[in-house]
């Protein structure tokens, strides 16, 4: 853990300190019940996918997830890239009946009420909104973790496994005197190159 948290400590000397300011000031935005469905539909995309595909699907798209036919939107996600476009134009149709319902939601609610959204599209939602205690548990993460030795890397990701991950960060997070949001952003740094949403 040691080498990790000396390599945290270093870039949060370093201008990515301000970039990932930058970004939570972001996600700490009051957002509307519009914005907040929109950014659940890019979490809805982002699962087995490219996050960069997915901003780029998502700024194509925009409003239209709010309004477009099941079809209309289905034919969008293909054409701009969309992983499993089928699958996940119907995620979001149907997700919007809950549209008005997801500001100051808990990840276990959206996991059990939202089709297609799992602890770590959850979570992405949660953070990406403000919320800033839950950990974005994808590969780059676990591929980090695994390096350092501090996780062997799972074979599957369930609830258990993603929680024991997650207590792993919160006391890395600890350790570097950061939040989940912030370890996240530096640790994603630190596997990309790029600091994203």
């Amino acid at each position: 853990m040691k080498k990790l948290l000396l390599s945290i400590q270093e870039l949060k000397k370093s201008q990515i300190k301000n970039i990932v300011n930058k970004r939570l000031k972001e996600f700490s935005k009051i957002r509307s019940k519009n914005e907040l469905f929109k950014e659940l539909c890019f979490c809805i995309l982002t699962a087995n996918s490219n996050a960069e595909r997915c901003i780029y699907v998502q700024n194509k798209i925009g409003n239209g997830f709010l309004t477009l036919p099941k079809e209309k939107l289905q034919k969008m996600l293909k054409e701009h890239g969309a992983r499993f476009h089928t699958k996940r134009a119907g995620y979001i149709v149907e997700a919007r009946k809950h549209k008005n319902e997801l500001k100051d939601k808990e990840r276990d609610w959206l996991v059990k009420n939202i089709k297609g959204i799992g602890y770590k599209e959850a979570s992405h939602f949660l953070r990406n909104t403000g919320y800033k205690n839950a950990a974005i548990i994808d590969f780059h993460i676990i591929d980090l973790l695994a390096k350092n030795n501090l996780i062997k890397r799972p074979k599957t990701l369930a609830k258990n496994d993603y929680l024991e991950i997650e207590d792993k960060l919160n006391l890395i997070a600890k350790k570097a005197n950061l939040n989940l949001a912030e370890l996240d952003l530096y640790l994603w740094y630190m596997e990309t190159g790029k600091v994203l949403k």
